[in-house]
């Protein structure tokens, strides 16, 4: 399950992912408040915090991930990931090459620091 926080304000957007990630949550949450951001905002600051029960990705919305990803490369400023696997800090590197914007890793118990970085 994935929600839009209610930190969120503006350009800038924080998610929390819960359990495992469906094309559902990409088609119905995710890509719709996206998308309604991007046409508002021209460019996006976008936090996703994976809880402690975040389990990942089933294959359609890692596509669907990748996909809206790599059309919209430039269209984001800032990109912050909170929380998740270690694996995740090294995944958020590499595909930080793949986007304009900056990209930050931050720990669960650092979430204040990173609503901070991405509203900045």
């Amino acid at each position: 399950m994935i929600e839009l926080m209610p930190e969120s304000a503006g350009d800038a957007l924080g998610f929390r992912a819960v359990g495992k990630l469906t094309d559902e949550d990409y088609k119905q949450v995710f890509i719709p408040r996206l998308d309604e951001a991007l046409a508002a905002h021209g460019k996006l600051k976008v936090m996703l915090v994976l809880d402690d029960g975040f389990e990942g990705w089933d294959l359609h919305a890692m596509w669907d991930d990748a996909r809206w990803g790599m059309k919209h490369k430039d269209d984001m400023s800032k990109v912050a990931v909170v929380g998740g696997a270690k694996w995740m800090e090294w995944a958020s590197k590499v595909g930080g090459h793949l986007i304009k914007g900056e990209v930050k890793t931050f720990d669960l118990a650092q979430l204040d620091e990173a609503w901070a970085w991405v509203k900045s």
